[in-house]
């Protein structure tokens, strides 16, 4: 086996572009090769179909489409499933292709080959002092006052399986390899081999999720990255950031500070989730605290080699010898219970001449203890995690690992050995620092009605009331009432429905856990003060403490607009203010806003209600911190994360940024530890430069236009979206969205009820837009808003405002991307192929919005064609035109094969059998179709169901991978 690869290092993103097509033909080469090895007739037609697909997307010219679109319908059920399985895997190669780009790029600005195409940490040291006139001093009492938390979520977005996404990593990796490392000619053929395996071995996986994932199938897919990649680049990262400050005559980070925190919303997360229960919870919570203690272990066992020094602190020798005497009168029993126990080595009592080994040794058994304790926890449900704990004398607190460590830490430096201190002990210290003895705390976030529904249960039974009934102002006066008594409200035997009592069920599963494993209560759709008081309430009647900081979550716009009154009605409160004690979060939906009033209007109402609500903390003396519920895609607030942090109003951010990490990002920004230290770099960089060197506040000018411009965009999308009758059919038919919940990429429904567009989550809206290639969510409302500005006289000012506002500038060049990702040649095949004509109007009208969309972007960024050159903002993903050029050939077949499939699927559920024969003859095929649980015995489904069934969920894997954001 021979392929052409080019290893050569080059000076410039542009110069990069060779090596990106490069290693996309290496890796379709290898793949096509292993296609011909177990399809030669399949392989041929894949091939037709890539060079159709690649004269279409060069021509554009609707008889080449004709090509494509006749060949494939030409294929046979079971041809689709495997040529569009073919696409799915050559778009996901392309995508790790780009992703080792990335590293080049990082890695050769690091050796000051190239200049970097956005900001780093190092960089923005320089600049602060160099530039900004900031003193060396003020910076780094910033960075040692700021802290990033990163909150992975459940949110179904990843499309990919875990299993797959282990195999291209290693393909990942090994590219990577060919780049990075100076090879001989065999270790070379060495390394394309363990590509081709990995390949292989994808290409041979069953790439369908055939059943759900449960909540704690999806903590543990979570942890899997903390495992693998996370636990290990946080403190080489932190090592990286004291080299720069050396580098500035400043000392090192302070030992105790983290500049990272992780949290989760995987098991905690309930709104509209009937599969998150009080015992998920529970469940999630115990597996989050083992991968945390067997971490440590293996970092403790370790360290027992590592430090084998006698010289000491005498802190140090008391604490030693006190252990060794203690263990020395049970020696026998000692070794022989760590013998059972099969440790690494060191089974006898440890001597006290060997001081750092004997509190290590002791440090190693506790979290043995510790470990046998939470397996305890898991196989008895009904056990006090929390209660076990501290029964067992297991570790419960952070400081009871981090003393000694510290102590240990101490002692080395004072002898002299510093070097060893700085080592890998001062990694296990940030380690312990950043991660706990949780890995991640677990946010728990529920829907206000639930509350209200339990609040109304207890006045009922009580016979005070309707608590659902009570207006706002009875609601704040019964529930501070009760906050400041003292007598209990909740009674034992209280009638429940099943939804109230689950809800209690949780927060009394909460009084058990420890509290260190938990983070925020976010109140999903709160919309008063109410809604915050009634959870405080709730955890103090069911015994949490301490208590859970309740997060009220501002989704819509309505909500939005609302919410500096509401933390005004809070703030305002005496008893609340004194019982937060100096600080609030709020948290801010980008998805719902977005579906609810469209993305400019939702980006200007997150940006005016940010400033808003730091005016009301101001002025009551609270520290507010704002937590940024952002998706993956642009339409729900997605974005390249400097960029995305650097647009928010001045002031903020001030140090402090809580941000969800959803769905198939968590793969993109943790999946590899290069990767995971890029990423830690952008966020640290930016944080520090919003708090030091913040965006100028915009003009009142330009103000004014930005809310004109935010009311017409909502005008226009809420018109077409909620007050056109035939959209919402339209929207059904000209997509997969009724389709999307056979994915099984997440444990939660697509609706949170029944009904239209309103109760459709914002998650499934965004992805069946993609999936058809309109991405209206992302643009509607847009062109009309600024076609209307333009004709009155504000070209002038829009365009300023894009030069200088980084707000203005981010929000135009995303929806530059997505537009340059639209095509509405596709979308009208969609149309063609599976929409009544009495609906083709509508969408005729859509597509003339999408253009006239285009032209006038266009006209405020001044270009000619989209993504034409580089702005600011773009510069974070170099060639981004060019990628998407790459990708384009790999998705058209997979449009069309959708489209098909949902046409086959729908015409023969609407007519029944219809007459359609189908019998694949393949035994491969017979067996995959076969694989599905829910395709056996009685009512199994038909042949040819099946296969397309099978085929539109490969499609929609492989379009998700293809329309996924550069950067």
């Amino acid at each position: 086996m021979s392929f052409r690869i080019s290893t050569e290092l080059r000076a410039g993103p542009g110069q990069f572009l060779t090596g990106l097509r490069d290693d996309d033909s290496l890796l379709r080469q290898v793949f096509f090769s292993i296609l011909r090895h177990h399809h030669p007739n399949l392989a041929a037609k894949v091939d037709v179909i890539y060079a159709l697909s690649q004269a279409w997307c060069t021509s554009q010219s609707d008889s080449d489409f004709e090509l494509l679109v006749k060949y494939v319908s030409d294929l046979k059920p079971e041809e689709r499933i495997l040529v569009a399985s073919s696409f799915s895997h050559m778009l996901n190669l392309h995508n790790l292709t780009e992703e080792v780009n990335s590293s080049q790029i990082g890695r050769a600005v690091r050796l000051g080959e190239m200049d970097s195409p956005t900001r780093d940490t190092n960089h923005s040291l320089l600049k602060l002092t160099a530039v900004n006139g900031l003193t060396p001093q003020q910076v780094y009492d910033s960075l040692c006052n700021q802290t990033v938390e990163l909150v992975l979520t459940a949110h179904p977005t990843q499309a990919l399986r875990a299993s797959l996404l282990k195999k291209y990593a290693i393909v990942r990796r090994e590219l990577d390899t060919l780049h990075s490392k100076r090879m001989s000619e065999y270790e070379k053929i060495e390394t394309l081999e363990a590509i081709r395996a990995a390949v292989q071995a994808a290409w041979r996986t069953d790439e369908i999720r055939r059943s759900k994932p449960t909540p704690q199938d999806e903590m543990r897919s979570g942890l899997s990255y903390f495992s693998t990649v996370i636990f290990d680049v946080v403190p080489v990262f932190h090592r990286r950031v004291d080299t720069a400050l050396e580098k500035m005559g400043l000392p090192r980070l302070p030992l105790d500070k983290a500049l990272f925190k992780f949290g989760s919303w995987m098991g905690g997360d309930r709104d509209g989730n009937p599969n998150v229960t009080a015992e998920t919870t529970r469940d999630v919570v115990v597996l989050a605290r083992l991968e945390a203690v067997n971490t440590y272990f293996r970092q403790v066992e370790s360290l027992m080699f590592d430090l084998s020094m006698w010289r000491c602190s005498p802190e140090m020798k008391e604490l030693a010898e006190r252990i060794a005497a203690a263990e020395s009168r049970e020696a026998a029993r000692v070794a022989e219970e760590r013998k059972k126990r099969n440790y690494a080595d060191f089974w006898a009592p440890i001597p006290a001449t060997e001081p750092f080994r004997v509190v290590l040794s002791h440090m190693r058994d506790r979290l043995y203890n510790t470990r046998q304790v939470l397996h305890q926890c898991l196989v008895h449900p009904n056990m006090s995690v929390r209660g076990a704990l501290e029964e067992a004398g297991a570790y419960l607190d952070i400081e009871d690992m981090a003393r000694p460590l510290k102590l240990m830490y101490d002692s080395l430096m004072s002898t002299g050995d510093a070097s060893v201190a700085n080592s890998r002990l001062l990694d296990l210290l940030r380690q312990l620092r950043t991660f706990g003895l949780s890995m991640m705390g677990l946010d728990i976030r529920q829907e206000s009605s639930r509350h209200t529904e339990v609040m109304d249960a207890i006045t009922t039974y009580l016979g005070l009331g309707s608590y659902a009934s009570w207006d706002e102002q009875t609601r704040l006066k019964f529930l501070l009432d009760e906050l400041q008594g003292k007598r209990p409200l909740m009674p034992p035997g209280m009638d429940m429905s099943p939804d109230v009592k689950e809800v209690v069920a949780t927060f009394r599963m909460l009084s058990g856990l420890p509290s260190d494993s938990l983070g925020a209560y976010i109140i999903s759709m709160a919309k008063t003060a109410s809604d915050v008081l009634a959870v405080v309430l709730l955890q103090r009647e069911s015994g949490v403490r301490p208590a859970l900081r309740v997060v009220p979550l501002f989704e819509t716009l309505e909500d939005l607009n609302n919410a500096p009154g509401t933390m005004t009605t809070l703030l305002s409160n005496d008893w609340y203010r004194a019982h937060i004690n100096g600080m609030h979060e709020c948290m801010i939906g980008y998805s719902d806003s977005g579906k609810d009033a469209g993305r400019l209007a939702a980006a200007w109402a997150l940006y005016e209600t940010q400033e808003k609500l730091v005016a009301v903390a101001a002025e009551y003396g609270i520290r507010l911190v704002l937590f940024h519920g952002r998706g993956g895609t642009v339409g729900r607030g997605g974005g390249p994360t400097h960029m995305a942090i650097r647009s928010q109003p001045s002031g903020t951010i001030n140090g402090h940024l809580r941000v969800t990490v959803q769905g198939e990002i968590i793969e993109q920004q943790f999946g590899e530890k290069e990767v995971c230290f890029r990423t830690l770099d952008l966020y640290t960089s930016a944080v520090l430069e919003a708090a030091l060197d913040p965006p100028p506040a915009p003009r009142q000018e330009w103000r004014d236009l930005m809310t004109r411009l935010a009311t017409d965009s909502c005008d226009m999308y809420r018109s077409v979206v909620y007050r056109t009758p035939e959209f919402y059919e339209y929207f059904m038919q000209s997509t997969a969205a009724s389709e999307l919940g056979r994915l099984n990429i997440g444990s939660r429904p697509s609706s949170r009820k029944q009904g239209g567009i309103e109760t459709l989550r914002a998650i499934p809206w965004i992805f069946a837009w993609t999936q058809q290639r309109l991405h209206l969510p992302v643009w509607l409302g847009i062109g009309e808003a600024l076609e209307g500005a333009i004709a009155q006289g504000y070209q002038p000012v829009l365009q300023d405002m894009y030069a200088n506002w980084p707000f203005f500038t981010s929000t135009l060049d995303l929806v530059e991307m997505v537009l340059a990702k639209a095509d509405a040649r596709l979308s009208a095949f969609y149309e063609r192929t599976l929409v009544e004509g009495s609906l083709a109007p509508l969408g005729e009208k859509l597509r003339r919005l999408l253009a006239k969309t285009q032209q006038h972007i266009l006209i405020v960024v001044r270009k000619n064609a989209l993504l034409e050159g580089n702005t600011p903002s773009q510069m974070s993903t170099p060639n981004l035109d060019e990628k998407i050029r790459l990708r384009s050939p790999y998705v058209a077949p997979l449009n069309v094969l959708q489209a098909l499939s949902l046409k086959g699927l729908r015409k023969f559920r609407e007519l029944g059998h219809g007459g359609v024969e189908y019998n694949p003859s393949d035994p491969e095929i017979i067996d995959l179709l076969s694989r599905d649980p829910h395709k056996k015995g009685e009512g199994a489904q038909h042949p040819f169901v099946s296969a397309m069934d099978d085929c539109l969920m490969i499609t929609i894997k492989g379009i998700a991978a293809g329309m996924q954001n550069t950067g």
